[in-house]
């Protein structure tokens, strides 16, 4: 009995052909998982904003959230099937990148002056650590941003270094045919 052969080549060779056919594919998940990190992460942010109820911390929490799924849905006109590059689009998902970016600015501003501030400081115990994992968090979520928004600007650098990858599949039977001989066949 002969092995069959694994999978997995296979599978990474078909998910290469999808990437360059989509390369704009990578920014989009670096915007996705940065999108779903701060959802997952959003009651850490919520239990922030509640203890510390400073000026302008609920709606730069909300600005962040609904800008995330605009720009994820203005990344993906951006870059329509078989068509040129939609440049207003990409130019308002940019503009969108960089108010959420400001966003975690402001939100994370506010919450070391509560904890820096002279009357009534917020101390961190066990009690509030929401609080450090939120600041933690926004400079996650910053990073992501920021690699996310650098890799769909260096598209047209690194689009053709991924076309350039060889998945074609050798096939061993073709090689060994030799020329097919019609010439005795009957017509």
């Amino acid at each position: 009995m002969t092995k069959a052969p694994s999978k997995k080549p296979e599978f990474f060779r078909k998910w290469m052909v999808a990437l360059k056919r989509k390369p704009h594919m990578i920014a989009m998940f670096v915007l996705a998982a940065a999108f779903v990190y701060y959802s997952f992460n959003l009651t850490q942010i919520s239990n922030t904003t509640a203890k510390i109820y400073g000026a302008g911390m609920g709606l730069a929490e909300f600005a962040t959230m609904l800008l995330s799924m605009l720009s994820l849905l203005c990344f993906l006109n951006s870059f329509p099937h078989r068509k040129k590059t939609n440049i207003p689009m990409l130019v308002l998902m940019f503009v969108m990148v960089a108010v959420i970016f400001y966003c975690d600015i402001f939100y994370g501003k506010r919450i070391t002056e509560a904890l820096t501030r002279a009357d009534n400081p917020i101390v961190l115990d066990s009690t509030n650590t929401y609080i450090s994992n939120a600041q933690k968090m926004l400079g996650i979520h910053k990073i992501l941003l920021i690699v996310g928004a650098a890799l769909t600007a260096l598209l047209p650098v690194y689009k053709p270094l991924i076309k350039k990858i060889n998945t074609s599949v050798e096939v061993a039977a073709n090689e060994e045919m030799g020329a097919i001989d019609i010439s005795s066949e009957d017509a």
